[in-house]
C-alpha cells in the first residue's frame, strides 16, 4: 500500500528538520510504502531551499509551488489532487498535530474507517479567549446547519482513497473544509489527543492579525445552511405581529382616554426596524458573496510549479 501525507505550509523553515525527522521515525518501521507531498504557500524564508536540499537525499519528498497565497484549504486541496495514496492524512507542518499519531490512523483505517478525525482534548499554548470564541463559533455552525462537525477536529485527518476521489469532485471555490469531509460521508470515527503548542515560529493563524477565523465561520455558516436567508421573513413576521398588537394598544389607551408619548416610540420602532434590515441584508450579501466567486468559475489556485511528480 501506499500513505500519502499531505503538508499545507508556509514559511516553516525553522519547523522542517524536526518535522522530517518525526515523519521518518514514525512511517519507517512501518510495512508500507509513503509519498510525502509538501504544498507551498508561497513562502518568503528559506523553506523551498531546504526541502529541496532534503529531497536530494530522499524522492519520497515532492514539493507543490503556489503562484502566489492562496491560503490553507486550496493547498491542501492541491496536495489531495496530486496524492496517488491508498490512504491520504493531511496536516499542518507546524507539529502541533504529532506525526506519531499516524500509526492509530492507519489502524482505524484498516478497520475499515474512510474517514478519520483528530479531536484534540487539550490545546496547549493557545489564547483561552480564542478558544471560547471558536467553540461558541461552531455551536452556532451545528445549531444553523444540516450536517454535524465534532468541536475541537480541525485539518489533521485520514481520508481513503474513495473519500479522496469523492472529496476532488467538488468544484467549490471556497470549500469549508472540516464541513465538506463530513458532508461526503461514510464511515468516519475519531481519534482523541492533546494538541501541543507550535514547535518554533509564530501562528499564521493569530486572531488579531488575521481575518482567516472570521472567514471560516462564514462559510461554515453560508455552505450548509439556508437557515440565515430565512431570517427576514421570520423577523418580519414577528415584527408584523408586534405592530398589530401594538396599534389595538394604541386604539384602547386613546379610548380610555390616555396620553401616549410618540417620538420616543417612533425612533425606537425606526431604529430597531433599520437594524433589522441592515442585517438580513448583511445575510444575504454573504451569500451572494460566494454565489459570486462560483460564478466566475476562477480555478481556485493556480500552481507554479511542481517537483517530484
Amino acid at each position: 500500500m501506499l500513505l500519502s501525507i499531505v503538508f499545507s505550509f508556509r514559511n516553516e523553515e525553522e519547523v522542517f528538520p524536526e518535522l522530517l525527522k518525526r515523519v521518518r521515525n514514525t512511517l519507517n518501521p512501518l510495512d508500507l510504502g509513503y509519498e510525502l507531498i509538501f504544498v507551498n504557500d508561497a513562502s518568503t524564508d528559506g523553506s523551498l531551499e531546504l526541502l529541496m536540499k532534503y529531497r536530494e537525499q530522499d524522492e519520497r519528498i515532492k514539493i507543490i509551488n503556489m503562484s502566489r497565497r492562496f491560503g490553507n484549504t486550496p493547498c491542501v486541496m492541491a496536495g489531495l489532487r496530486l496524492a496517488k495514496g491508498d490512504a491520504v492524512i493531511y496536516m499542518d507542518a507546524d507539529l502541533q498535530d504529532p506525526p506519531e499519531l499516524i500509526p492509530l490512523l492507519l489502524e482505524k483505517w484498516k478497520e475499515g474507517a474512510d474517514v478519520v478525525h483528530t479531536t484534540r482534548t487539550k490545546r496547549k499554548g493557545e489564547n483561552p479567549f480564542k478558544m471560547w470564541l471558536t467553540k461558541q463559533a461552531y455551536k452556532i455552525i451545528n445549531f444553523v446547519s444540516n450536517i454535524d462537525i465534532p468541536q475541537n477536529t480541525g485539518d489533521f485527518k485520514l481520508l481513503s482513497r474513495r473519500a479522496v476521489n469523492e472529496l476532488i469532485k467538488l468544484n467549490e471555490y471556497e470549500p469549508f473544509m472540516r464541513g465538506i469531509v463530513r458532508w461526503i460521508g461514510f464511515k468516519q470515527v475519531q481519534v482523541f489527543y492533546e494538541r501541543e503548542s507550535r514547535f518554533a515560529g509564530e501562528t499564521h493563524y493569530s486572531l488579531l492579525r488575521s481575518i482567516n477565523p472570521v472567514k471560516e465561520f462564514i462559510r461554515g455558516i453560508t455552505s450548509f445552511s439556508e437557515l440565515p436567508l430565512y431570517f427576514a421573513l421570520i423577523i418580519g413576521f414577528i415584527v408584523s405581529l408586534g405592530s398589530f398588537i401594538y396599534l389595538f394598544i394604541i386604539i384602547v389607551t386613546k379610548l380610555m382616554g390616555m396620553h401616549l408619548p410618540g417620538w420616543p416610540a417612533l425612533m425606537v420602532t425606526i431604529l430597531f426596524l433599520g437594524g433589522i434590515i441592515l442585517f438580513t441584508i448583511g445575510v444575504q450579501g454573504m451569500y451572494l458573496a460566494r454565489m459570486y466567486q462560483d460564478i466566475k468559475n476562477r480555478p481556485p489556485y493556480i500552481i507554479e510549479s511542481k517537483v517530484g511528480f
